[in-house]
C-alpha cells in the first residue's frame, strides 16, 4: 500500500503541475512539469523547514521511500521504450541503420573516454579531485542519450524524417552499450576484478544487447500472431501490456537487457501489425492507449527529476563543476558524432546542420540520474550525482527548449540536397 500511496501522490502533483504549466508557463508539458517541480524543490530547500515544515517533511519522506533507480529502470522505462518503439517505422530505421548502429555503440565509447579524460584533467582546477576511474564512471552514465527525453522533445521539433529516425533510433538503442560500459567501469571503480579482454566484453555485450533484441523480436512475433487471430481492441491492449510487464520479468531472469527487449518488441509489433488489416477501432484504441501511457509516465518521470533536487544535499557545492561538466559533455557529444561522420563512409550523408542538430539533440535525462543513484555510497558518489543532475537539468531545459530553433528544416533540406548532388557528381567521375 505504501507504493500505492506514493504513486497516487505523484500522479496528483503531476496533474496539478501540468495544469499550471498549461495555464501559465505554456512550455512543453514534460519540461514545464519538471521546471515547476524544481522551483518548488528550491523553495522547500531554502524555506521549507521554517515556512512549510510538514509539507517539506512529507515530500522528503516521499522521495526517500521511492527507489528511483528501480522504479525507472525496472518499470517505467519499459513502458516508455515500448511506446517509443511501436511508433517507429522499421523501413525508416533500415535506411538509417548504419549511423544508428555506429552512434549507439562507437559513439557511446568515444563519449565515455572524452568525458572521462576531460573531467579528470579539468576538475582539479576547481578544487575537486575525482579519481580517473570515477571520471570514467561519470562518462559512461552521462554518454547515452535518454530515449524518453529525446522522444518527448522531438515531438516539438519539426525535423526531417531521416534526421528524426537517426536521433530517435540512437537514443532507443544506445542503452545496451551504455549499460555494459557503465557496469564494467563501475566494477573496476569499486575494486572488483573484471576481465577486460575483448572477448569477455564482447560476450557481455552480445548477451546484454543481442539477447535483449532477440527476446524482444520473439515476444513481438508471438504476440503479433495472437493479435492477428483475435482482432479485438480490449484483448490487443491486454496483450501489449503483457509483453511489457511479462517481457521485463523474463529479461531480468535471463540477465539480459530489458530496455532493448522492449524496444525490439515495440518495433516488431508496431510494424507487423501494419501488414494486416486491423480493425480501425482496434488500431485507434491501441495508438491512443500507448500515447496516453507515454504522456502519463513522462509526466511522472519529469516530476521525479524535478523533486530529486530534494535528495541532493550538497548540490550548491558542485554547481561550478556542474557547469564545467555541461561544456565537457557537449564537447564529447560533438566528437562522438563528428568523428564517425568524418572517418567512415557516413561523411557522404551528414551535412554540418545535421551534425549540429544531432549534437544539440543528444539530451540526457532520467536514465543518467538513475545510473548515478545506483553507484554504491562512497566519498565520490555524491559529487557524481550532483554533477549529473546539473547536466541533466541543463540538457532538458536549455537543449530541449531550443532544439526546435536549432533544427532549421529548410537549411537541413538545402544542405542534404547539395550533399546528394555532390555524391552523384563523385559517382559519375568514378
Amino acid at each position: 500500500m505504501e507504493l500505492y500511496y506514493s504513486f497516487s501522490a505523484l500522479i496528483v502533483l503531476a496533474s496539478i503541475f501540468a495544469y499550471l504549466n498549461y495555464r501559465f508557463l505554456k512550455l512543453p508539458s514534460t519540461i514545464g512539469i519538471m521546471v515547476i517541480a524544481i522551483v518548488v524543490s528550491i523553495f522547500l530547500v531554502l524555506f521549507g523547514e521554517t515556512v512549510l515544515p510538514r509539507t517539506f517533511g512529507h515530500l522528503n519522506n516521499l522521495m526517500e521511500s521511492i527507489d528511483f533507480t528501480e522504479i525507472l529502470m525496472g518499470a517505467m522505462l519499459n513502458f516508455l521504450l515500448f511506446a517509443g518503439g511501436i511508433h517507429i517505422n522499421i523501413n525508416d530505421l533500415k535506411e538509417q541503420f548504419r549511423p544508428v548502429l555506429i552512434f549507439s555503440t562507437v559513439g557511446v565509447v568515444i563519449s565515455t573516454f572524452v568525458v572521462g579524460f576531460g573531467m579528470f584533467y579539468l576538475l582539479p582546477y576547481l578544487g575537486v579531485n575525482l579519481p580517473f576511474i570515477y571520471c570514467l564512471v561519470f562518462g559512461a552514465l552521462i554518454s547515452p542519450t535518454d530515449p524518453v527525453a529525446v522522444l518527448s522533445v522531438l515531438k516539438q521539433a519539426k525535423v526531417s524524417k531521416s534526421l528524426e529516425t537517426k536521433v530517435a533510433g540512437e537514443s532507443l538503442f544506445n542503452d545496451g552499450m551504455a549499460v555494459v560500459v557503465f557496469t564494467v567501469v563501475l566494477q573496476l571503480a569499486i575494486g572488483k576484478e573484471v576481465d577486460l579482454g575483448v572477448e569477455s566484453i564482447g560476450l557481455l555485450l552480445l548477451k546484454e544487447a543481442g539477447g535483449g533484441i532477440l527476446l524482444g523480436v520473439l515476444l513481438g512475433w508471438v504476440t503479433s500472431r495472437l493479435m492477428r487471430e483475435v482482432d479485438d481492441y480490449i484483448i490487443s491492449v491486454l496483450v501489449t501490456l503483457s509483453v511489457v510487464m511479462g517481457g521485463y520479468l523474463i529479461a531480468r531472469q535471463m540477465h539480459i537487457s530489458g530496455p532493448l527487449t522492449m524496444v525490439a518488441a515495440g518495433l516488431f509489433m508496431g510494424n507487423f501489425n501494419r501488414s494486416f488489416k486491423m480493425k480501425s477501432v482496434t488500431q485507434d484504441y491501441l495508438i491512443k492507449f500507448w500515447e496516453l501511457i507515454d504522456e502519463i509516465l513522462n509526466a511522472v518521470l519529469f516530476l521525479f527529476i524535478g523533486f530529486e533536487l530534494l535528495m541532493i544535499k550538497d548540490l550548491k557545492h558542485f554547481m561550478i563543476p556542474g557547469v564545467l561538466a555541461i561544456a565537457v559533455v557537449l564537447f564529447a557529444r560533438f566528437i562522438s558524432i563528428w568523428g564517425p561522420t568524418k572517418f567512415t563512409s557516413l561523411r557522404k550523408s551528414f551535412s554540418p546542420q545535421t551534425v549540429k542538430v544531432l549534437v544539440w539533440g543528444g539530451i540526457r535525462g532520467g536514465v543518467s540520474i538513475a545510473l548515478a543513484m545506483s553507484i554504491p555510497k562512497s566519498e565520490y558518489s555524491e559529487a557524481i550525482l550532483s554533477i549529473t543532475y546539473c547536466v541533466v537539468v541543463f540538457s532538458i531545459i536549455v537543449q530541449g527548449l531550443t532544439i526546435a530553433k536549432v533544427a532549421n528544416p529548410n537549411q537541413i533540406a538545402k544542405e542534404e540536397e547539395e550533399q546528394e548532388q555532390e555524391n552523384v557528381a563523385l559517382e559519375e567521375k568514378a
